[in-house]
């Protein structure tokens, strides 16, 4: 159980966050590894059965790991281990967690989301979500909360975007009737535009919490310019990181 271990499932199941977790600063980095590595196992729970049944299960395990977690019980595992330091040494909010995992369960089942604004609930509970627990990780203020959210649910948008295609070929119906990838893709961007107002209340202590959604803007703009599979050049990506992390803005 360490952030090494934690460090090592992010490299290999979500390569983009660990990047943006190495151009942060170090002492960022212990507590980022065990969320994003968190987010990933929960993520990817209704994918690796084809059992509906097991996954709902998979995703009871680790709802059962944020609550214990809360309440000092740990699991002896190599993410929940870490996650539980991380709750309990900073007080990060269980029901964000868990609202998070429950949010997965529409991965499992093939219904529609329940109209736009089941979709905006699914990204604001996986997506907004996670980048308000990283913020609250790294000290935020409840002050920071709202532009942090609007951010990360910008941030969700343009990677559900890009997720488009893969889940309709696993039998999902990824948009409700009469939206389409641009029309999602115009809301990320109102979403960003509303979290730069906010942007005084998100120190450069926390800035680092918001490095993964580095590329959000770049893709969103691609889909409303009419590309259908939004994606950075790998320069694109390199410079586009780096810009972020040396000048905190976002």
């Amino acid at each position: 159980m360490s952030v090494a271990a934690c460090a090592e499932l992010v490299q290999r199941g979500d390569p983009d966050r660990f990047r943006a977790v190495m151009a942060a600063p170090v002492d960022a980095r212990a507590q980022l590894f065990p969320l994003y590595a968190f987010n990933l196992e929960v993520a990817r729970a209704p994918w690796v059965t084809q059992e509906p049944l097991i996954a709902e299960m998979r995703l009871q395990w680790w709802r059962d790991v944020v609550e214990n977690a809360a309440s000092g019980a740990a699991r002896a595992h190599e993410v929940a281990g870490p996650l539980h330091e991380l709750i309990r040494d900073f007080g990060l909010p269980v029901e964000v967690m868990d609202r998070l995992i429950a949010a997965r369960r529409w991965d499992i089942h093939r219904e529609p989301h329940d109209g736009v604004e089941g979709l905006a609930e699914y990204l604001e509970d996986t997506g907004a979500g996670l980048v308000w627990l990283a913020a609250r990780a790294l000290g935020a203020p409840d002050s920071a909360e709202a532009p942090v959210r609007a951010y990360g649910w910008a941030a969700a948008a343009a990677m559900y975007i890009r997720a488009i295609p893969a889940l309709a070929a696993r039998g999902r119906q990824p948009l409700p009737e009469g939206l389409g990838p641009q029309d999602l893709a115009r809301r990320g961007l109102e979403k960003l535009a509303q979290a730069r107002k906010g942007r005084k209340a998100v120190s450069k202590e926390i800035a680092p919490a918001l490095l993964a959604g580095w590329q959000t803007e770049a893709l969103l703009r691609q889909v409303v310019g009419g590309r259908s599979s939004p994606e950075m050049s790998e320069a694109g990506k390199r410079w586009g990181l780096l810009w972020q992390a040396l000048t905190g803005r976002w």
